[in-house]
């Protein structure tokens, strides 16, 4: 299906914008690819006529958005000459920063039937278009991302951004829950009927907008296709990474805190979506809820695998740390490990939506775990500080299983709610 682009002028909640249509007046497109910029004068004109020549060998009729965020050099004219010359090119103007906001601003304008973006440096090889788009197109998926992060992409970046970005990512996966694989590859595409859904419940207008999307979209249980991409770093990019490692980091944070207290709704995202794609398992489809005996027996049977899991752990770290920093360790691995577990094997959950919340509440459970066991130990070395490794063990043992019931408790009544 293609839609008609119009020229638009409108105000949005990110603040005024300024539209100029192509130059043609209409053009029937399927993709709409914006390129976001903030002070690109020098690369603009040459990445635009670039991609647009890129795009006419595409078979379906596609454009290029400019969304200059805010910029104060020529950046703007650059982008108006361009849309008046070009008749694939159209571009926006935001009076204030912030990638995601110009992308909020391009996206909600949109007539296509799916929306992306690249970097203005063009730093991903053009050839993973393609790729990235085709399963949109189908109806396979709801969300494309570039990733340079997986088996099959080939990169070309400095030492500290690719520690960054994996350490990064590696963060996401451990407290997110995430299943994507690089939250912040510039390269990306979205069906425009999921992005109507999704772009009202993002917050983020800057750096972390595209985390947050992706997030949003995987606890709603959507599909995310992830395409393995050839990527060369930009030696002149501007990116403030120390500011946006901490803005990072508070993003994480509200997500985290909005999808545990209820406060981010995604159940009609999740239902709500007609093209969304089973896999023809029970992925996606509630279980019937287990009893209370069958629950009792399968978390007892996960349980004492995880104590098992954990004495070894601990076993083995308390050779080179001291007891606390082993008991921290082996802990947090193991109830990862026991949330993941309980989910599929004792309440009988399947699908993506609800991850974050489940491991909130596993995390939660896990803190009341160390701080009984840790306390547990703490008592131990007051009334005996040269307790023997089998008395550490023993105390520990007992309060792994007190903390046990505390996290059986916590956990079915997280995982029972709708």
């Amino acid at each position: 299906m293609t839609a008609d682009l119009v020229s638009t002028s409108s105000t949005v909640a990110a603040g005024s914008v300024v539209s100029t249509s192509p130059a043609s007046g209409k053009l029937r497109t399927t993709i709409d690819l914006v390129i976001p910029v903030f002070n690109e004068e020098n690369g603009l004109e040459a990445s635009v006529r670039h991609l647009d020549g890129y795009l006419r060998s595409l078979p379906f009729p596609a454009m290029i958005t400019i969304a200059d965020n805010a910029s104060t050099d020529g950046t703007w004219q650059i982008a108006e000459s361009l849309a008046a010359e070009l008749p694939r090119v159209r571009a926006i103007h935001l009076d204030e920063k912030g990638r995601g906001r110009a992308l909020k601003a391009a996206w909600s304008t949109s007539q296509a039937e799916v929306v992306g973006y690249m970097d203005v440096d063009l730093s991903t090889d053009l050839r993973a278009l393609p790729p990235l788009l085709a399963p949109l197109l189908s109806g396979h998926s709801d969300l494309a991302i570039g990733t340079r992060l997986a088996n099959g992409s080939r990169i070309q970046r400095g030492a500290k951004r690719d520690f960054l970005s994996k350490g990064y990512n590696l963060l996401l996966r451990g407290i997110l829950a995430a299943r994507f694989s690089d939250a912040q590859c510039g390269f990306k595409a979205i069906r425009r009927d999921v992005a109507d859904q999704l772009l009202p419940l993002v917050e983020d207008d800057s750096w972390f907008f595209d985390t947050e999307l992706l997030v949003l979209a995987s606890e709603a249980g959507l599909r995310i296709h992830e395409v393995p991409v050839d990527w060369v770093d930009d030696p002149d990019s501007r990116v403030d990474i120390a500011a946006t490692v901490k803005e990072d980091v508070r993003g994480v944070a509200r997500l985290l805190k909005g999808l545990a207290s209820g406060r981010i709704d995604l159940r009609e995202v999740s239902t709500g979506s007609t093209h969304r794609v089973s896999t023809g398992s029970t992925t996606g489809v509630p279980a019937p809820r287990r009893a209370l005996p069958e629950q009792l027996m399968r978390f007892a049977a996960v349980g004492a695998m995880s104590t098992l899991a954990y004495v070894v752990l601990y076993s083995v770290l308390r050779v080179s740390v001291d007891a606390q920093l082993a008991n921290l360790s082996a802990l947090l691995v193991t109830a990862v490990a026991n949330t993941a577990a309980n989910r599929r094997l004792t309440f009988g959950i399947t699908a993506r939506q609800g991850a974050v919340k489940h491991h909130v509440a596993g995390l939660t459970a896990f803190g009341i775990g160390l701080a009984l066991t840790s306390g547990s130990l703490g008592l131990l070395h007051w009334a005996a500080p040269y307790a023997p490794h089998l008395a550490e063990l023993s105390v520990l043992v007992v309060a792994n299983a007190t903390a046990t019931l505390v996290r059986f408790v916590i956990l079915r009544w997280v995982m029972s709610r709708k």
